[in-house]
């Protein structure tokens, strides 16, 4: 039996560590990138992490005989995950280890402990103390380079995870699929000349001088299709409006496109460069030098090739007529263009318990590309155990 020395994160120099232990586990592996610290930092604050105020965090880095450390993990509390389930469910994430199943037990063990002393009565991983676009799932099949906050691992962490009792709860599957191909299924094609031949559709990327509109036709859009899902908020023109000031410094307006019907907002598509392309030599240093080095690398040399969906949307009345497919002809005549520089999209978080928007990621050409896994323990060993269950609705991300 080996002695390990579990040390929970507390000073601003454990956290140092914490944050920079996958790097050195990884030293080797020409896939991994670093995330940027401050992405992760901003989820164990309260000022930038709500869930917060209600909810609960903790970190743990595992040492060895030696004082090295050889693991590390997160345990947490989201208020309404622990509520919306079968049974009171806590989660773990940021989980590394070197393989060794005794040290990842150690870790695992301190999470369940923890949760439990909590009333919690499961536990997730790996998973994300906030949205699910970041951070969230274990990668299971294909294990190449990580788009921007999207996680990877190590193979054998496949074991540490089901040796130690967790099961598969679902599977998040990303869909892959070159920009600059029609690659929509024969039906979804016939839709969609029809909507592109009809003068009442008209399609548009954003213009940031009119940001305000955009803001509105966004907080509409959003609010019609996705606000009537249960769990899913409305949003205000000030929370739109924010969301695009934030991403603006960065964002590439030929990959944000709105539909209309009538002139009236009826669908958008987002997409954002997979910024990996551009920080992987950052070691998750986000300083003022990298600052510069981001931005020029960004606006001048043109590194990503891969972009990401992020959001998509169509209200209800028009889902289902081939506007989704109108949108991507309509995007795709963006990527025919010789100075466009992305060649791929990549389509994340699509879970496996909604086959309706995995339907709408093959009729839009993708394929099955790469496949995460969140897995979920039981504490009582003897209560069945079930996967998420199927949905009807489209997911809100296409993360």
């Amino acid at each position: 039996m080996q002695q390990f020395q579990l040390v929970e994160v507390i000073t601003k120099k454990q956290e140092a560590k914490w944050l920079a232990f996958p790097s050195k586990l990884y030293k080797d592996d020409p896939y991994y990138v670093r995330p940027l610290d401050q992405d992760i930092k901003k989820l164990f604050n309260k000022e930038s992490n709500k869930l917060l105020r209600k909810g609960e965090a903790i970190r743990w880095v595992l040492l060895d005989e030696n004082k090295n450390i050889i693991g590390r993990i997160a345990a947490f509390i989201d208020p309404y995950t622990a509520k919306n389930n079968d049974q009171p469910t806590g989660g773990c994430g940021f989980f590394d280890c070197i393989n060794n199943q005794e040290a990842a037990n150690t870790l695992f063990d301190a999470s369940k402990s923890w949760l439990a002393e909590r009333e919690m009565e499961a536990m997730d991983g790996p998973v994300n103390f906030g949205d699910r676009d970041s951070f969230w799932g274990l990668l299971v099949e294909n294990f190449v380079e990580p788009v921007y906050n999207m996680p990877y691992n190590f193979p054998y962490y496949i074991a540490l995870f089901e040796n130690y009792g967790f099961k598969n709860y679902f599977n998040q599957y990303t869909f892959q699929r070159p920009i600059d191909e029609t690659g929509l299924s024969e039906t979804m094609y016939n839709k969609a000349s029809r909507i592109k031949k009809d003068p009442d559709y008209t399609f548009e990327s954003i213009e940031w001088r009119s940001k305000e509109k955009y803001a509105l036709d966004f907080m509409t859009i959003y609010n019609k299709a996705w606000g009537v899902i249960p769990g899913v908020k409305m949003i205000t023109q000030a929370h739109a409006m924010a969301l695009l000031n934030q991403m603006k410094p960065i964002l590439d307006p030929r990959l944000v496109h709105f539909g209309y019907y009538k002139n009236e907002p009826i669908s958008f598509g987002i997409m954002m460069q997979d910024l990996n392309q551009i920080i992987k030599d950052f070691d998750g240093n986000l300083n003022w030098f990298n600052k510069l080095r981001f931005m020029y690398r960004l606006k001048y040399q043109q590194r990503c090739t891969r972009v990401i969906g992020r959001i998509f949307g169509i209200i209800p009345e028009h889902q289902g007529k081939g506007v989704d497919g109108a949108l991507i002809m309509h995007v795709r005549n963006y990527a025919l263009k010789k100075s466009f520089p992305y060649k791929e999209i990549q389509m994340n978080w699509i879970g496996d318990f909604n086959p309706p928007m995995m339907k709408v990621a093959e009729n839009m050409g993708g394929k099955i590309f790469k496949i995460h896994v969140t897995y979920r323990f039981l504490f009582d060993r003897n209560k069945p155990f079930e996967r998420a269950k199927r949905q009807e609705k489209q997911e809100k991300k296409l993360e």
